[in-house]
């Protein structure tokens, strides 16, 4: 009779325990610098929303001669104001492709100031805290600061 060698052999306990430690391991040298990643992901977040939103408000300019007022907003950019220096020459389509204004990347409106304290408008989020002021993740995020 022909036997062909079984060979049944499988993991044991102790090889099973030594690739869970092993990953555990990697998991906790990993997981701190993805999470600690995310806050950096809504810092640029933020600035690429501000740099599209600046490009609107020079659109709007070059149509209108003007930037929106504090009071008409960003809103201005995706309806055409009814309030304050009414625009002649405002785009049927706004100058946003959205349609809406975004929030930042915290939930947050963004702070619009023109005239501003630093140029013609102050364009800002507030961070992840929601206050002025602030450091690290926390930091005002200042279109007039941006590079």
């Amino acid at each position: 009779m022909n036997r062909k060698p079984m060979n049944n052999r499988g993991f044991t306990l102790i090889e099973i325990m030594v690739v869970i430690a092993i990953l555990a391991l990697l998991a906790a040298l990993v997981a701190p610098k993805i999470i600690g990643r995310s806050d950096d992901a809504k810092i640029a977040d933020a600035k690429v929303q501000i740099k599209n939103m600046e490009t609107a408000l020079k659109l709007y300019k070059l149509d209108n001669g003007v930037f929106p007022s504090t009071e008409q907003g960003l809103a201005a950019l995706v309806a055409k104001p009814a309030v304050g220096q009414i625009p002649k020459n405002y785009k049927a389509e706004g100058y946003l492709e959205s349609k809406k204004v975004p929030k930042d990347p915290w939930g947050n409106d963004f702070a619009y100031l023109s005239p501003g304290e630093h140029g013609d408008y102050d364009l800002y989020s507030l961070g992840a805290d929601g206050v002025k002021g602030g450091e690290g993740k926390n930091a005002d995020i200042e279109s007039w600061n941006l590079q």
